[in-house]
């Protein structure tokens, strides 16, 4: 079969891809600390596998074309944005809070709205806990979060402020090994590329209590993206209309 099929067929794929993910980061433009994906593409050379959309190339046939292999995250830092709210906290550099996850595994999350559990412990808005398991006595009127991390509480309008906790922050040597979970989470795939870091040192950033992180998609960014993706995508679908007319022509040649 003609070559062409299967190189159109692949950028087609590729690039609805990437237009998938364009359209997402779009979507997410004011979703407090959502990292914008992108899509990283890789020429493919070789047969085709078995498992894989496409058809199995005829013996000795190569497969050329593009393929849209990851969606990586952006980690650049989103716009720090004033709520004045004493449970909002944002982070501003590249450390992550450690959360605590059902099964007890360790989440990672770059900060947001939080609130007082059940148990009396910080939790995120959709109360997975801190794993620093810091609890807020019911009497407390007043909560303080530094900069570096410490939890400070007033009992009383009149009572001084007291250290119940500190959140502490680690760091990623490899961003490609978190999974994006929903709602600034991620999971870790490889928990041996994490480093503990203190607030303020190593890059992991300082908290900013009463603050949320914004998105750091860019639309200007995206539409010039997305108007690309689109000539791209036509190009692929002309390679393919031309891949027709060449094997019309090839099949009015026998009659």
């Amino acid at each position: 079969m003609n070559g062409a099929f299967y190189i159109g067929a692949t950028g087609l794929r590729s690039q609805q891809s990437a237009l998938d993910v364009i359209a997402n980061n779009v979507a997410n433009i004011n979703t407090p600390s959502y990292k914008r994906s992108q899509v990283r593409f890789s020429e493919l050379v070789g047969a085709p596998d078995q498992t894989g959309d496409l058809p199995a190339a005829d013996a000795g046939q190569m497969l050329a074309g593009v393929q849209a292999r990851t969606s990586a995250k952006i980690f650049s830092q989103g716009e720090l944005r004033r709520t004045d709210k004493p449970l909002d906290l944002a982070i501003d550099g590249q450390g992550f809070i450690e959360l605590m996850g059902p099964g007890g595994e360790t989440l990672l999350w770059r900060g947001g709205a939080m609130k007082v559990d059940i148990d009396g412990r910080l939790a995120t808005a959709e109360g997975v806990p801190l794993r620093s398991t810091i609890t807020v006595p019911e009497s407390v009127t007043e909560l303080v979060i530094a900069r570096d991390g410490v939890v400070s509480a007033r009992a009383g309008d009149e009572a001084p402020l007291s250290e119940i906790g500190r959140i502490e922050l680690v760091t990623a040597r490899d961003t490609d090994a978190l999974s994006p979970l929903g709602d600034s989470m991620y999971r870790v795939d490889a928990p041996e590329l994490m480093l503990s870091a203190a607030a303020g040192q190593d890059g992991a950033g300082a908290f900013a209590q009463g603050f949320l992180e914004g998105s750091n998609v860019q639309l200007s960014d995206e539409m010039v993206t997305l108007l690309l993706m689109q000539r791209a995508y036509a190009a692929n679908a002309q390679v393919l209309q031309a891949g027709d007319q060449l094997m019309g022509i090839a099949n009015g040649l026998r009659r």
